[in-house]
């Protein structure tokens, strides 16, 4: 039997205020709809955080220094969206790391997964959008660093741009980015990414399917990545607080089907992190993220040496 391995840090909880409107809770809902599994598809690990050397890579040293010191300043405390904390620095570093541990897993099993993650908003040297540390810009430039691969793509499904992502990969050649986003989403100074795929509000699971069948083929015949990160949004269910667009549960499996098929087909090892999702009930997005991990699990029952050839 094999199991997917899913790293989770849902354990440093962010002291935050009552009324704040970010979801937290779905972490930890999501590791235990994981630990209810009773078919041994899933074994759950706890990451080490980011090191400083680690981060250095995506980021920058006084931004880095910044943060653990809590001296980023009330205009950017706003940007980012949470108020500063020793546990918001243990975590964002963490995320980072559970991204990293399963991305040099995938390297190995084919799939590997973090129920975190999809920091993509975070910039070289700032904060945003509830993102510090962006976890697929320094999972790509530590690999690449190590000489563990030599091309990275990131497919990003969440449902606002990887605008944080773009502008720290645009001038590596071995890593390609790739978003899927709304257009009239936030953020709403995009940056420009190898590959955007900009949707309109209301996007239905039709159109939804056929730009991404159509980016996934041109990402990964332009990227031909040997790793692929990729950022699997709940925020398109339309039944999302802040998505604006019309997918369904259903249309999101057949997206993750979509990517997994496509990573099989070319040979990539994938590791998957969860990113947004603000749907009215939590559980919605629960649902949409478990159902995404199901697929990682049932992808990691093939030997990767095996995919090519099924």
């Amino acid at each position: 039997m094999y199991s997917l391995k899913a790293y989770y840090c849902d354990q440093f909880v962010l002291p935050l205020p009552p009324e704040h409107r970010f979801p937290m809770d779905k972490y930890r809902l999501l590791r235990h709809r994981l630990q209810r599994d009773n078919e041994g598809r899933f074994e759950l690990l706890e990451p080490p955080g980011a090191t400083d050397r680690q981060l250095a890579l995506a980021h920058a040293t006084d931004y880095i220094h910044r943060v653990a010191r809590g001296r980023l300043g009330e205009r950017k405390i706003r940007e980012l969206g949470f108020p500063w904390s020793a546990e918001l620095v243990e975590r964002s570093r963490r995320s980072s790391g559970a991204t990293l541990c399963a991305a040099r897993v995938a390297l190995d099993d084919g799939v590997a997964a973090n129920l975190a993650g999809g920091t993509h908003h975070a910039f070289h040297d700032r904060a945003q959008g509830f993102c510090v540390f962006n976890d697929a810009a320094v999972t790509t430039l530590c690999l690449l660093d190590e000489g563990r691969i030599g091309r990275v793509l990131v497919v990003d499904c969440d449902v606002h741009q990887g605008d944080g992502t773009a502008q720290i990969l645009r001038h590596d050649a071995r890593a390609f980015t790739f978003s899927m986003h709304g257009e009239r989403n936030y953020p709403f100074r995009k940056q420009e990414s190898d590959l955007d795929v900009p949707l309109p509000d209301g996007c239905d699971d039709k159109r939804y399917l056929a730009a991404l069948e159509g980016g996934l083929s041109s990402a990964m015949a332009r990227a031909d990545p040997e790793l692929v990160i990729y950022l699997a949004g709940a925020d398109p269910y339309r039944g999302d607080r802040w998505g604006r667009m019309n997918l369904s549960k259903e249309g999101l499996g057949q997206r993750d089907a979509m990517v997994f098929e496509s990573c099989r087909l070319k040979g990539a090892a994938v590791v998957v992190a969860m990113a947004g999702g603000y749907a009215k009930d939590i559980n919605d997005s629960v649902d949409i993220h478990f159902q995404t991990l199901e697929q990682a699990a049932a992808l990691r029952a093939t030997p990767p040496g095996q995919w090519k050839n099924q």
